[in-house]
């Protein structure tokens, strides 16, 4: 009976504290949960950056491989022509004879370009010279007689700098030349002057020139030169320049 009793009373007072213990067994089991939710939260947020860079990346570069597209295009829209021809005029320092002062010569000039490729090329160059040099007083009486010169040559061209609106080329021509110099000397002859005698010699160009674009198919040439000649078994330097129209046709 007394056993029971304290049965009685152990009971009585374990029960109110049962539910205390219940509610700090769940509140434990429950704390992990918000960083299980906090965890999938910050992965779907990192992600959310990328989506926004990379389409801007590939739009920059579509952008950018469009605009190449359309230089490539255009550069192989000039110049994929097969053939060139050109006309125009120049001026040229030339010395006229051993012991003369230089005289300023004016051309004329032409060629025509067959082209292997859109840089390499093959040109054939016609000119001619014209000029009056200043001679010393003396007994013939004659000061200014004038003279000229023609030239043929053959060499290659190359396209070293290329865009839609202009181009820069290398040239390098050698050939045929013939003087002129006694023909306005009354029959005195280019000795008593000082002159060359006339004949014929060799002849070479090298020139770098840049050509500005009119259309696909035209434009404006300016080419600074060195010419040198072989007039009278010397050598004569020259410097000058050749300007003109360029027209291209036929497609390679």
């Amino acid at each position: 009976m007394y056993s029971f009793r304290r049965l009685a009373l152990l009971l009585a007072l374990g029960l109110p504290v049962l539910p205390i213990l219940q509610a700090q067994s769940s509140s434990s089991s429950s704390n992990p949960a918000p960083a299980d939710q906090q965890a999938p939260a910050a992965a779907q947020t990192q992600p959310q950056t990328q989506p926004q860079t990379q389409p801007q990346i590939s739009v920059q570069a579509r952008i950018k491989a469009r605009r190449e597209q359309r230089r490539a295009a255009a550069i192989h829209e000039v110049y994929d022509h097969l053939y060139e021809g050109y006309v125009g005029a120049g001026y040229l320092r030339f010395t006229p004879g051993a012991t003369l002062q230089r005289v300023n010569e004016y051309d004329w000039n032409g060629g025509f370009t067959r082209y292997f490729s859109e840089r390499m090329g093959v040109t054939l160059d016609g000119r001619g010279y014209y000029g009056t040099p200043f001679i010393e007083p003396n007994l013939t009486g004659i000061t200014k007689p004038a003279i000229s010169q023609y030239a043929a040559l053959l060499g290659p061209t190359y396209r070293f700098y290329m865009q839609p609106k202009y181009s820069i080329s290398g040239r390098v021509m050698g050939g045929y030349a013939r003087g002129n110099f006694t023909g306005d000397t009354n029959g005195f002859g280019s000795a008593v002057l000082g002159l060359y005698p006339d004949g014929s010699t060799f002849a070479a160009s090298a020139s770098i020139f840049a050509e500005f674009n009119l259309a696909p198919n035209l434009g404006l040439r300016v080419a600074p030169e060195y010419y040198l000649t072989g007039f009278g078994s010397t050598l004569q330097n020259n410097l000058g320049y050749t300007c003109g129209i360029v027209y291209r046709f036929g497609k390679q």
